[in-house]
C-alpha cells in the first residue's frame, strides 16, 4: 500500500467517527508488516473515559485478529493542524512497534511523518518489568 493510499484511508475513516462531544473525528489506518491494514475512528462516550481513540481502535481491531506486527500508522484530524496520537494512543502502539512509522494527516490532506520513537522517547515497555 502505498503511503497516499493509506492517508486517503485515514481521511475515510474520519467519517465512521462517533465524536458527539468534541465534534472532532480522528480517523486511522494501521499497516501490519504483510501488508494488511486495519482502520478505526473515535468513539466517545458520555463518561469520557470510555472513549477510545482512533488509534487505538485500529491496533484493537488488528490484535483480535492475530496481528501484533506493524510498520506504519496515518492518523487524521479534521483541522489545519496536525493531529498527534495522545499520551495512551502512543503507550499502545510502543507496546507493539517502538519504532514504527507515525504519518500525522491534516484536513487537507498534507503529512508530516515521524517514528513512535520520537513522539515517545524513553518509552515504558515490557523490558522495564524483567
Amino acid at each position: 500500500m502505498t503511503k497516499q493510499e493509506l492517508c486517503r484511508k485515514a481521511l475515510d475513516m474520519r467519517l465512521m467517527s462517533y465524536a458527539p462531544y468534541s465534534h472532532f473525528p480522528v480517523g486511522a489506518a494501521l499497516e501490519c508488516t504483510d501488508g494488511t491494514v486495519y482502520t478505526g475512528c473515535n468513539i466517545e462516550n458520555a463518561s469520557y473515559g470510555a472513549t477510545n481513540c482512533a488509534e487505538r481502535t485500529a491496533v484493537f481491531k488488528a490484535v483480535s485478529e492475530g496481528r501484533k506486527a506493524f510498520k506504519r500508522i496515518a492518523i487524521a484530524g479534521t483541522t489545519k493542524e496536525f493531529c498527534p496520537p495522545c499520551g495512551v494512543c502512543r503507550q499502545v502502539l510502543s507496546e507493539f512497534a517502538p519504532d514504527m512509522e507515525v504519518i500525522l494527516v491534516n484536513y487537507d490532506g498534507r503529512t508530516r511523518e515521524l517514528t513512535l520513537g520520537e513522539l515517545l522517547p524513553c518509552r515504558f515497555g515490557g523490558d522495564k518489568l524483567k
